[in-house]
């Protein structure tokens, strides 16, 4: 290799260098450098939307939900710092302990996600609202629809924009079959298994008309209590609620002509009709924040050089989610 090529390739090795520098240093910027060397899992800073008026103690805190309810596990270095199950969780344990905490709106923009998870949060907020009294409300984003309504059922008031993609009340299990095109090519599966049902969805095989049965009852219960949890949220007839959870999404005015929510607007409109029904004028407004460490701040620089590539960023969502089929409280496009 003669000089020029070598010149090039070092040149070449810097530009590099040079750009993992410059991801490090624009990630390093917006970062609480007195968190990023902790290992702490509940690290939260509190961002100020609205100071409100000089002298008034009364504080309402804004939790953003965003994105799919699913807990990944923890990230790894290329993982985007997405939602993050476990940090939510611990979120809303935070706001509800917080004394200086007066109101809770959870602004939701999630098209659901995993049954358990979904569960989970509406526990803490219901939780939250027997041992505290404190209001919870919820603003819904463009969409809050299936585990995003879930969640927001138990809620005091649920406020949403005319245009939000919200209900979806129902339970989804998928699962691909391929064995027509194994056969096609050829292709032999050997399974062995310790009973009748332990293959049950098998890509490799048709399902059986008694394996369709037994999925669709789990499917029926897990219906009956995202149902249950509306009807106590809610206040509405068992009946009427299954009338509107056939599994379509409902616009946010439809929503509101239903009785899904309670108004329609936005989260400044939220935040003004906590004040109001709560005797919160003036309060300031504030937003929980994630505080990454420094493993999740390289993790995020890693995760922007790469992001270019949208098919290793595809490649890896698959892997992260290829747990098997599994029932969701989720609103698929």
């Amino acid at each position: 290799m003669d000089g020029k090529r070598w010149l090039a390739l070092g040149i070449a090795a810097g530009l590099f260098v040079i750009s993992i520098v410059v991801q490090l240093s624009t990630t390093a910027a917006t970062t609480d450098f007195q968190d990023l060397f902790s290992e702490d899992e509940v690290a939260f800073k509190e961002t100020v939307i609205d100071k409100g008026k000089q002298g008034t103690r009364n504080k309402i805190a804004v939790l953003n939900l965003e994105g799919v309810i699913q807990d990944t596990g923890s990230h790894s270095m290329f993982n985007s710092p997405g939602y993050d199950h476990k940090r939510f969780l611990k979120m809303v344990d935070e706001a509800g302990k917080d004394r200086s905490v007066d109101g809770i709106i959870l602004r939701i923009n999630s098209p659901g996600g995993g049954v358990v998870e979904s569960a989970e949060i509406h526990e803490k907020v219901t939780k939250i609202q027997e041992e505290t009294e404190k209001p919870v409300y919820v603003s819904m984003g463009n969409t809050a629809a299936s585990g995003g309504y879930y969640v927001a059922a138990p809620a005091d008031k649920i406020v949403a924009n005319p245009a939000t993609l919200t209900g979806s009340i129902g339970v989804i299990m998928e699962s691909i079959n391929f064995a027509e095109l194994a056969d096609e090519y050829g292709i032999d599966f050997n399974t062995i298994k310790s009973g009748e049902y332990k293959d049950i969805m098998s890509s490799s095989r048709k399902m059986k008309d008694e394996e369709k049965e037994i999925l669709q009852t789990m499917i029926d219960e897990l219906y009956d209590e995202f149902v249950q949890v509306i009807v106590d949220g809610r206040g509405m007839p068992e009946s009427k609620v299954r009338k509107l959870g056939d599994g379509r999404v409902y616009t946010g005015k439809q929503a509101k002509e239903n009785n899904l929510v309670d108004e329609l607007g936005t989260l400044e409109d939220t935040v003004a009709l906590m004040e109001e029904d709560h005797d919160l004028k003036g309060a300031s407004v504030i937003e929980y924040e994630t505080s990454y460490n420094f493993k999740q701040l390289i993790g995020a620089s890693a995760q922007s050089m790469f992001k270019s590539d949208g098919r290793l960023s595809g490649i890896m969502d698959q892997i992260r989610n290829s747990d098997g089929p599994r029932a969701m409280y989720l609103y698929s496009k």
